[in-house]
């Protein structure tokens, strides 16, 4: 299992009740599908040491986190050392993304470069804090020094993901 290339689409926080079910935090745009009924995921120490393959039986939204019971897992005793191991699914698992629409593990380490040719640097990180996103770019040769780009169309230009590289436009302030 370990030679398919996995992503995560949650994190286990805590056990939930006594009945074997587990809180997760989502780290997907898809969480209802990545957890309804019938899903097959993978259970993985945050290490990558050890996988379980899991099937969800149920799922439930509650304060922001899911719920979820797992085939075979019918006690609290099954499942409270998944405690802090992500859920992770296939690479063929995936959804299809719309034109324009992105995974963030395809954006993460493309090369950024204005559309004079300025290079810039690589896209370290993803944040969502409000209305969109913002990808956090490396400056290239500034170890420290770090770039906001909001993921707006006056910003990003163009997006080639079989290349890893994304061209912008700079609006005044942002460096």
């Amino acid at each position: 299992m370990s030679e398919k290339q996995l992503f995560t689409v949650g994190k286990v926080a805590n056990t939930h009740g006594i009945r074997g079910e587990l809180k997760i935090v989502p780290q997907t745009d898809f969480a209802e599908e990545r957890f309804a009924k019938g899903s097959k995921l993978i259970l993985q120490k945050e290490d990558g040491t050890e996988q379980v393959p899991v099937e969800v039986l149920a799922s439930r939204l509650q304060k922001n986190v899911y719920v979820i019971k797992l085939k075979d897992y019918d006690n609290i005793n099954d499942v409270e050392k998944y405690k802090g191991w992500l859920l992770k699914i296939a690479g063929e698992d995936r959804a299809p993304l719309e034109e324009g629409e992105y995974y963030y593990s395809d954006i993460v380490g493309c090369r950024v470069v204005t559309v004079q040719g300025e290079e810039l640097g690589v896209i370290s990180e993803i944040l969502s804090p409000g209305a969109n996103d913002v990808w956090v770019v490396d400056q290239a040769g500034h170890r420290s020094k770090q770039i906001l780009l909001p993921v707006i169309d006056e910003v990003i230009l163009d997006v080639n993901i079989a290349e890893k590289l994304i061209k912008v436009e700079l609006m005044e302030g942002l460096i």
